[in-house]
């Protein structure tokens, strides 16, 4: 059995032969500091992306199965992106620049973190029509000049990457990114900027969740014209933070639900049954609309800060809820009882089925080298 039949297996409820040790990449600071103390070459991490060759080589180093963010994705949000600008260099070696998305942000060169928003492109109709509409227009160009990981080589899908797709020999599940459907609009105006436009222009709201949303059909409709063995849909959205939603349920439902179905009613109709979804805080209000509309694995499950947890999750909806995530990444600052604690506490999430231990986020800097190899020694010892 290899891990593309594994996880099909595990998110249809059906037998499989161990759990795969899944992760979803590192944060830059991480693998630098594993450089220096020895453990990998600089070599090792050049060039390091989600399942690019680096992460596929960092996979048999560590350990690790495979990483969930394994996907193709269409060029499914602004096409082309703004040029970055620098609007102004300002004291204590901050700089002012419109990034990629159009939005104002203060940013320090060398330093990694989340930049603060000054300002955004995107406020009014006019702004809408002369900057933003024609970005998210559909082209067949979003698709065909993407790139495929062929073997963690990068490769554009019209230039041998539809090929590689099209050979369907991998033996590790590979997605399709669907896009988003609110996150990318909450991005480009900010949540005040969300909410805002949501209460003085309801029509213009409306409208551009209607473009994201016949963008994303139209990149997934033709995408899967070419090639539908995908082994799972996959969006990403953070709309919500520590206590809820950022922006109404109901009007979410009303608004975005549709277009989720008719995304997924396409995966369906290829054969992709399980489609899953990112979005980060404290998601539970949203669940039935995603349920609903037919995404039914949640990503992460944020085990944290508000102790997010699958179970509760499945006795509130059944197995209709499928799961990836809910691993405390935190234990791999600490040692290895902290490990074998946290792999105790999945095993009954596990025996739930339709699950798949996943470290939530990146794996951040603090951890330990030793821990995260034990950590998947120990997941094949336990789930294997």
């Amino acid at each position: 059995m290899n891990n593309r039949e594994r996880v099909r297996a595990i998110l249809n409820y059906e037998q499989y032969d161990r759990m795969p040790v899944v992760h979803f990449g590192y944060w830059k600071e991480t693998l630098e500091k594993w450089v220096k103390e020895g453990h990998l070459a600089p070599e090792d991490i050049e060039g390091y992306a989600d399942s690019n060759f680096a992460d596929l080589r960092l996979n048999r180093t560590i350990g690790w199965d495979f990483n969930w963010a394994n996907n193709f994705s269409p060029y499914n949000a602004l096409f082309p992106a703004f040029e970055r600008e620098v609007l102004e260099d300002l004291p204590g070696g901050l700089q002012k620049v419109r990034n990629p998305e159009g939005v104002i942000v203060l940013e320090k060169p060398g330093t990694t973190t989340i930049p603060s928003e000054v300002d955004h492109t995107l406020k009014t109709r006019p702004d809408w029509e002369e900057h933003y509409k024609h970005r998210l227009q559909w082209d067949e160009a979003r698709v065909q000049t993407a790139p495929v990981n062929v073997n963690g080589i990068p490769t554009p899908f019209n230039a041998g990457g539809l090929e590689f797709l099209n050979k369907d020999e991998r033996d590790y599940p590979y997605g399709f990114f669907c896009g988003s459907l609110i996150g990318n609009i909450r991005n480009i105006l900010g949540v005040t900027g969300l909410s805002y436009l949501y209460a003085e222009d309801p029509e213009l709201y409306e409208e551009i969740i209607d473009t994201a949303g016949q963008l994303a059909y139209r990149c997934a409709a033709y995408t899967l014209e070419h090639y539908y063995a995908f082994d799972f849909g996959h969006f990403w959205e953070d709309i919500c933070f520590k206590n809820g939603p950022l922006v109404i349920p109901s009007v979410f439902d009303a608004l975005a639900g549709p277009h989720y179905r008719r995304i997924t009613d396409l995966l369906a109709a290829h054969g992709i049954t399980s489609v899953s979804l990112d979005c980060d805080g404290c998601i539970d209000a949203l669940i039935p609309t995603w349920l609903h509309n037919g995404v039914n694995t949640m990503f992460p499950i944020e085990v944290g800060t508000w102790q997010a947890s699958i179970a509760p999750w499945r006795r509130q909806y059944g197995r209709a809820l499928r799961g990836v995530g809910g691993m405390n990444k935190n234990v791999f600052a600490w040692d290895f009882a902290a490990v074998d604690a946290e792999i105790e506490r999945l095993k009954p999430l596990v025996d739930l089925g339709g699950y798949l231990p996943c470290p939530d986020h990146r794996i951040a800097a603090d951890a330990r080298w030793d821990n995260v190899r034990y950590y998947c020694d120990r997941m094949r010892a336990v789930f294997g």
